[in-house]
C-alpha cells in the first residue's frame, strides 16, 4: 500500500482494508456456519456477503477512476 500522506490514499489504504476485513469475514463464516449453504446463506452470512459485495464494489469503483 502507498505511503503517502495524501488524504485520498489514506482514504484508499482504508477503503482497501476494509474490503480485505470484509473478505476474510465472509470466509471465515463460510467455513464456521453449519447453516450455510452456497445457495441459501443465513441471515449472517447474507450481511456479510452484502458488506463484502458493497466494499468490492466501491473499491473497484475507485480503482478505475485512477486510471
Amino acid at each position: 500500500m502507498p505511503t503517502a500522506t495524501s488524504g485520498d490514499v489514506l482514504v484508499a489504504d482504508d477503503l482497501y482494508a476494509r474490503y480485505m476485513k470484509a473478505a476474510a469475514a465472509r470466509r471465515a463464516h463460510r467455513g464456521d456456519c453449519t447453516q450455510c449453504s452456497p445457495d441459501a446463506p443465513c441471515s449472517t452470512g447474507r450481511r456479510l456477503e452484502a458488506e463484502f459485495v458493497r466494499l468490492q464494489d466501491a473499491y473497484l469503483t475507485q480503482q478505475k477512476k485512477k486510471r
